[in-house]
């Protein structure tokens, strides 16, 4: 396939956003790389295809999505980073460190919750769209944003009380 230089444009606007997509849903930045890696080669290989289309980056995030389950499926990610925290009763938390401890336990939920959650919080997408980029109804949707907001919820709430009221616990 000759280069294209609108691939270029579309890569060079896409890599950081899909990387960040990965290390949200991963958690490890190198495994975020070849994820967003994978996700544009697979695109470019469809590119005469997918340039069609008004949105070429929501096959991109699909792409990487279903590679991202795939891998999982597979059991070819390991767990590399456990979370460990310190024990509640020495540790309390310094200003600015709930975004830090909320990433915790992002980490810590599923890896289907996970991603629903950070697709429709950090990505800012509709439920729609994502039951559509994960390939699930919208009730399964709503459900798994529903059971990950309240495990977070459960992770937090003794330790991090600001966290679990940003996370919308009504007091």
């Amino acid at each position: 396939m000759p280069d294209d230089p609108d691939f270029g444009e579309f890569f060079a606007s896409q890599f950081g956003r899909l990387r960040r997509l990965g290390f949200w849903l991963t958690g490890d930045w190198g495994e975020a790389e070849e994820l967003a890696q994978d996700a544009l080669v697979r695109t470019y290989r469809r590119w005469l295809w997918v340039c069609r289309h008004d949105r070429p980056e929501d096959y991109a995030r699909k792409v990487l999505l279903n590679r991202h389950r795939s891998l999982l499926r597979r059991a070819v990610l390991e767990a590399r980073h456990r979370v460990r925290s310190r024990p509640e009763d020495t540790y309390s938390p310094g200003p600015g460190e709930e975004g830090l401890m909320l990433w915790a336990a992002t980490l810590k939920l599923p890896p289907r919750q996970r991603a629903v959650l950070v697709l429709r919080y950090h990505e800012d997408l509709t439920e729609a769209a994502v039951a559509q980029l994960l390939g699930i109804p919208v009730g399964t949707v709503k459900t798994l944003t529903r059971r990950g907001l309240a495990r977070l919820r459960r992770q937090l709430a003794d330790t991090y009380p600001n966290a679990v009221h940003a996370l919308g616990e009504k007091r």
